[in-house]
């Protein structure tokens, strides 16, 4: 039987462990890191051969990082923004 409450836990959960940017707005070595590797724009495959991490974790790193204003996205490729070089 589906628990919908259960399945809630969990994604949240989850999603505290891997989130990049902290209640207070700081971020974690990860996605320090991960702002530290796109200087240069590159896709999200050239992004997890460079950051030795798989690429679901990179894709779930990145769009939590756009949504922070901190990653641009201009077509398959991410760089880092403004706000994102003031965050390393």
């Amino acid at each position: 039987m589906y628990n919908e409450n259960h399945s809630h836990s969990l994604n949240t959960n989850r999603e505290e462990k891997m989130a990049c940017v902290n209640p207070d707005g700081t971020l974690n070595d990860s996605a320090k890191e991960l702002l530290k590797t796109v200087v240069t724009a590159l896709t999200d495959e050239e992004i997890s051969k460079r950051a030795g991490q798989p690429l679901f974790k990179i894709r779930s790193s990145l769009r939590e990082l756009i949504e922070a204003g901190l990653i641009v996205q201009e077509g398959q490729k991410y760089t880092i923004s403004e706000s994102g070089k003031e965050k390393i």
